[in-house]
């Protein structure tokens, strides 16, 4: 018995010196300030902004849409981010990812018109303290659905990519019905509570105020994913987990824990998106989730499979170029960003920041 302890202590001491080694590598190959980090993709959001400048002519028209292609830019990398992480870590094609989506905004729907007397008050606090709670919930909903979601029609799957293709997109339309049956059909009005509403001038320019908003929640999001990622034990595991699976669970850690909440946390924050977009566009359908999953899978591509910043500066360039363009040439809108994934593929075919060999 005293044998078999020590055995086990011996095994998990191992594991820890290991694991130690892992990080102290990781920390080897992280990108020292001024050296090794590679700027050239830093530069692309400002590169594509100053180069519409001259062709939108306006500065204050140019600011405007600006502001409002970082907004949107941020509520998709709100969404991307957690499935980018899914598909790095657990190698799952998720098309049903927007099931999540949808049902966020739902939820939404039902917590905000329950406060209206919240979300009627001219003040900002009275606001905040409808639309945190909305956001807190529609992420709870949308975590437990993702932990059903990943039991029933992911496990059975797991490294069949057509299958999930298949499995993943019956699951959103199953899901999107379920939504129709409680919610209703019709599409349903999301306002913006009322202090969020209009816009502030900076001169000639008008930039909203809800817009401004869902900068700094995004920001907020990349912030807590890239603190948890590079300073949690968490983090290690997931970065490692993304490098190289079989060192992780050689190591006694169970993965597929890992595995689940990595999808529970990437659910959540499609949840978290699906409030925002829901603001954003100022009402909610069922089929919403699966017109923002072309944009999401833009962002994951052009980003680089399984890398948090790199699915920000994709998320980054995909809203302004919609915002540009739609201003633009509005007829090429919808075809921009594929244009742009082309663009970014034959710099790099693996994407901006590629993480996971795939």
């Amino acid at each position: 018995m005293n044998q078999g302890n020590s055995t086990q202590d011996a095994a998990q001491a191992l594991a820890g010196h290991a694991l130690a080694a892992m990080d102290m590598k990781a920390d080897r190959e992280k990108p020292r300030p001024g050296r090794d980090l590679d700027y050239k993709p830093l530069l692309l959001v400002p590169l594509l902004a100053l180069l519409t400048l001259p062709l939108v002519g306006s500065p204050s028209t140019w600011l405007t849409l600006t502001v409002a292609g970082l907004a949107m830019g941020m509520i998709i990398f709100i969404i991307a981010s957690g499935l980018t992480l899914v598909f790095g870590l657990m190698d799952v094609l998720n098309f049903g990812h927007g099931v999540f989506i949808a049902l966020g905004a739902f939820v939404a729907t039902s917590v905000l018109g329950a406060m209206g007397d919240w979300t009627g008050s001219a003040q900002l606090w009275r606001n905040l303290v409808a639309v945190l709670p909305a956001m807190v919930v529609a992420m709870l909903v949308a975590g437990a659905l993702g932990l059903a979601f990943e039991r029933f029609i992911v496990r059975p799957v797991y490294g069949q990519h057509l299958k999930q293709i298949l499995i993943t997109m019956g699951g959103m339309i199953i899901g999107e019905e379920l939504i129709k049956v409680i919610w209703g059909p019709q599409q349903i009005p999301l306002p913006l509570p009322e202090a969020m509403k209009g816009a502030w001038l900076l001169g000639d320019a008008a930039v909203e105020k809800y817009r401004v908003f869902a900068v700094l929640v995004g920001a907020a999001v990349f912030a807590v994913l890239a603190w948890t990622l590079a300073r949690t034990k968490i983090g290690l595991l997931i970065r490692a987990g993304v490098q190289d699976r079989e060192m992780v669970e050689s190591l006694g850690y169970r993965v597929r824990r890992l595995f689940v909440a990595v999808f529970v946390a990437g659910s959540a924050l499609a949840g978290l998106g699906g409030v925002m977009w829901g603001l954003y566009q100022q009402n909610v359908v069922a089929q919403m989730g699966a017109q923002v999953n072309v944009l999401i899978f833009i962002v994951i591509i052009i980003g680089g499979l399984g890398s948090t910043g790199g699915a920000l500066i994709g998320a980054l360039l995909v809203g302004l170029m919609a915002n540009y363009t739609g201003f633009l040439v509005p007829k090429v809108a919808l075809f921009s960003n594929i244009a742009l994934m082309v663009a970014v593929l034959l710099w790099r075919p693996q994407g901006i920041y590629p993480v996971a060999n795939r």
